[in-house]
């Protein structure tokens, strides 16, 4: 299996198509780290337009409040987009960024934020990076090395054919996504206390979603307990709108 990989591997690295998604992937993702980074060097809140009841917003005001900590993390992330503009480091950022991205991709997702395609993108992008540098990476990796593994690659001439299976894979990927994004949840609390309200109206139950919305905006609880509520005023209002049909 891992002989499959490594042809494979090499056959995209002898394309240019795929030369420049590499380049196009580690671009964005360091203009993404460099940004985050440099907000949290400048000591402002990330996300500074997220209400702070947003789930999310409770997060990035305890995270401020850890002082030098947020400083840290916003020097971490600076370095890491560093190392992935410079073609010789591009691997240990792709490294490095894996787990940050990992982390808040799994943060977005547990708080519902509407920002969860994005990350995923981003983590499928660091992904990319890092099987592209299959070659340097296999070595750490728990499995015994075969002769075939071992071999150095002779040079061969760059392609030039356009890739379009990939390139559709990547197309139906960024749909499925954002498809499954859309279907996933049956409640978000937006960016706001009015996209939220906005997505009341077609919810089958706007009243029991204008609770939930007013649950996080206004009341500042938990998105847990606003869940919680939210079950349970759907419920009723399902049962009270089952019981409006059956009547003559």
């Amino acid at each position: 299996m891992w002989n499959r990989v490594e042809h494979y591997v090499d056959e995209i690295r002898a394309n240019r198509w795929y030369a420049y998604f590499a380049v196009f992937c580690r671009i964005s993702l360091a203009i993404a780290f460099g940004i985050s980074g440099w907000v949290k060097i400048s000591g402002e809140r990330f996300a500074a337009g997220l209400p702070s009841n947003h789930p999310l917003g409770h997060y990035f005001d305890a995270l401020l409040d850890t002082g030098f900590y947020y400083t840290f993390i916003g020097m971490g992330q600076v370095m890491v987009a560093i190392l992935l503009l410079i073609p010789r480091s591009a691997l240990l950022g792709a490294i490095a960024g894996f787990p940050i991205m990992l982390n808040i991709f799994v943060l977005t997702y547990s708080v519902r934020f509407e920002g969860t395609r994005i990350v995923t993108f981003m983590l499928l992008a660091n992904l990319f990076l890092l099987v592209w540098d299959f070659q340097r990476i296999k070595h750490i990796l728990p499995f015994q090395q075969t002769q075939r593994e071992l071999q150095v690659n002779s040079d061969k001439p760059r392609a030039h054919s356009f890739p379009y299976v990939f390139f559709t894979l990547v197309v139906l990927t960024l749909a499925t996504v954002i498809g499954v994004n859309q279907i996933m949840y049956d409640i978000r609390p937006g960016n706001s206390a009015e996209e939220c309200m906005n997505g009341c109206r077609d919810s089958p139950t706007p009243q029991a979603s204008k609770q939930f919305c007013d649950c996080i905006y206004t009341k500042g609880k938990v998105l847990g307990k606003c869940l919680e509520e939210f079950e349970k005023a759907k419920a009723i209002e399902l049962g009270a709108n089952g019981r409006n049909q059956l009547r003559p």
